[in-house]
C-alpha cells in the first residue's frame, strides 16, 4: 500500500483569459484527484486571481499540513499568487501547466504554459526549487509517489540496532545531516534489547511452521529452525514496541554468538510482512527501502552487486539470504543453510523471480545525500549459490553501471524492488535537491 499524503491543489487564473473555461477544467480535475490511492485532497474550491485569496489558500494548506501543493495555472496570472502560497505553506510543489484549447476568434484562451514558466523563474529566482512541473490533462502520478517518499521519511522513525558492520565505514551516517535533510530522527538500541524481547509462542508456532511449509531444513538440527521462529517472533515485536518503521542491525559479528544464529532467514520471513530491515546497521539503504515502499514497492530489500559480467551484459545482485520469501522464483528448492559463523549463520537461499526490477541508493558523504539507481530485469538462472540472489539486466551497460558504482565510492547495498521506481525517484531527487548520479 503506498504511503499516505495530505495533498493540496489551487487553481490560479486572470480574467484577461478564459477563467471560466479554466475553472470549468480545475473543478474536472478536483473530480479526477479524489480517485487517487492514499491521498487526502485538500482543494481550494474556488479559482484565484488576486494576491489576497493566495495568502488565503496558503493559510488553508498550512492549517490542513498538506505534504505538497499542485498549483495549476488555469490561464495566465498574477506573479504574486505562487509566491504568496509557498511563503505561508513551503511545501513542494507542482506547477501544472493546462494543454492549451482551441483558439476562440484568434485569442489564445489560457495562456497556461507562460504561466508555469512565469512561476519557475519567480520561484527560482526567490531561492526555492523544490518544484516540478507538467503539461498535462492529469496529474503526474510520480510526483505524487515521489511526494510519498517525502513524507514516509519525515513521519518515520529509524532504528539502529546495535552499530554498522564491523569495518563498514562506508554505511555510517551523519544522524543530525539525515534529519536535516529528511526529518528522519534515529534511535539506538543495543542488540541486548532484542535479545530481551518477549517471544509470543503463538507467534513462534506460526513461523515454525511457515518455515517448514517454504523451506527445505534437512540441513539445520530442530533447535536451530526455532531459534529463526523465535527470532522473527522477537524483532516483529520489537518493532511494534518501539514504534520503528525501519530497522537497521549490526547483523555480525556479535549476532550469532550472542543469540545462536544469525538473523538472515528470520529477516526474510519479516520481510515478507512488509517489514523494512537493514543488514549490517545501514540506515541509508533502509531509506532507500522506505521510499520503495512509500511510492507502492511490494517487499523492497537489500542486495550486493556481487559479480558482473561485462561481456554478456548481467550483474549478480546478492545477500546472504535475507529477501523476502515472497519473491522466490518458484522453480528452484528454497532452502534454509548454515552459510558462516560456524554453522550459525542460518540463511535463506533462493534464486529470485524474474521481472522488471529498480535499484537504488540514497548515500551520504560529508552529510551530503546523493541518488545512485538503476532499473533493469531479472532473468532466469539456476539455484547455484548459498543466499538469495538475481541475474540482473540493467538499462545501462554494465560497464557504465560498475564505472558510476566504483568511481562516484557509492557504498555497496542497494535497495533492489520489483517494478520501475525511477521517474518518482529522479523527481524526489529534485524535489529534495539530492545530485542524482
Amino acid at each position: 500500500m503506498k504511503q499516505k499524503i495530505k495533498l493540496g491543489v489551487v487553481c490560479l487564473v486572470r480574467n484577461t483569459f478564459d477563467y471560466n473555461a479554466a475553472g470549468d477544467i480545475y473543478r474536472s480535475i478536483i473530480d479526477d484527484l479524489k480517485q487517487l490511492e492514499n491521498v487526502e485532497l485538500f482543494a481550494f474550491k474556488e479559482t484565484i486571481m488576486e494576491p489576497h485569496e493566495a495568502a488565503q489558500a496558503g493559510r488553508y494548506f498550512a492549517s490542513s499540513l498538506v505534504d505538497a501543493i499542485a498549483v495549476i495555472s488555469g490561464t495566465f496570472h498574477l506573479g504574486h499568487l505562487v509566491l504568496e502560497i509557498k511563503k505561508i505553506c513551503d511545501q513542494p510543489l507542482l506547477l501544472w501547466a493546462l494543454p492549451e484549447l482551441p483558439y476562440d476568434g484568434g485569442k489564445i484562451r489560457l495562456n497556461s504554459l507562460c504561466g508555469v514558466n512565469l512561476n519557475a523563474s519567480n520561484l527560482t529566482k526567490g531561492g526555492y526549487t523544490d518544484f516540478t512541473y507538467q503539461v498535462a490533462h492529469t496529474i503526474d502520478e510520480n510526483w505524487v509517489d515521489a511526494v510519498r517518499m517525502i513524507a514516509a521519511l519525515k513521519q518515520s522513525r529509524l532504528g539502529l540496532l546495535g552499530y554498522r558492520a564491523h569495518g563498514f565505514f562506508n554505511v555510517a551516517v551523519n544522524e543530525l545531516a539525515l534529519y536535516e535533510k529528511f526529518g528522519c530522527l534515529v534511535d539506538h538500541y543495543e542488540l541486548s534489547d532484542l535479545f530481551a524481547c518477549e517471544e509470543k509462542s503463538e507467534q513462534t508456532a506460526y513461523y515454525t511452521a511457515k518455515i517448514k511449509e517454504i523451506f527445505n531444513t534437512d540441513g539445520l538440527a530442530e533447535a536451530q529452525v526455532q531459534q529463526v521462529a523465535r527470532l522473527a517472533s522477537k524483532m516483529k515485536n520489537f518493532m511494534a514496541d518501539t514504534g520503528v518503521r525501519v530497522l537497521a542491525v549490526r547483523c555480525w559479528p556479535e549476532f550469532a554468538r550472542d543469540f545462536g544464529i544469525a538473523p538472515c532467514a528470520a529477516m526474510s520471513l519479516l520481510q515478507e510482512e512488509d517489514l523494512l530491515l537493514a543488514c549490517e546497521g545501514d540506515l541509508d539503504c533502509g531509506i532507500t527501502m522506505l521510499c520503495h515502499q512509500a511510492a507502492g514497492a511490494k517487499t523492497p530489500f537489500m542486495a550486493d552487486l556481487s559479480q558482473v559480467n561485462i561481456e554478456e551484459n548481467f550483474a549478480l545482485m546478492w545477500h546472504c539470504g535475507v529477501a523476502p520469501c515472497g519473491l522466490r522464483d518458484g522453480a528452484c528448492t528454497p532452502t534454509l543453510d548454515t552459510y558462516f559463523a560456524g554453522g550459525k549463520g542460518i540463511t535463506a537461499g533462493f534464486v529470485l523471480k524474474e521481472g522488471p526490477i529498480h535499484m537504488a541508493r540514497l548515500d551520504s558523504i560529508n552529510g551530503k545525500y546523493r541518488l545512485f539507481q538503476e532499473k533493469g530485469s531479472a532473468v532466469s538462472m539456476e539455484k547455484q549459490l548459498t543466499g538469495t540472489y538475481a541475474r540482473c539486466k540493467f538499462e545501462h551497460t554494465m560497464q557504465d553501471v560498475l564505472d558510476k558504482v566504483i568511481y562516484s565510492g557509492i557504498a555497496h547495498h542497494f535497495s533492489m524492488a520489483y517494478g520501475d521506481f525511477a521517474q518518482a525517484f529522479s523527481l524526489f531527487a529534485r524535489l529534495k535537491n539530492i545530485e542524482v548520479l
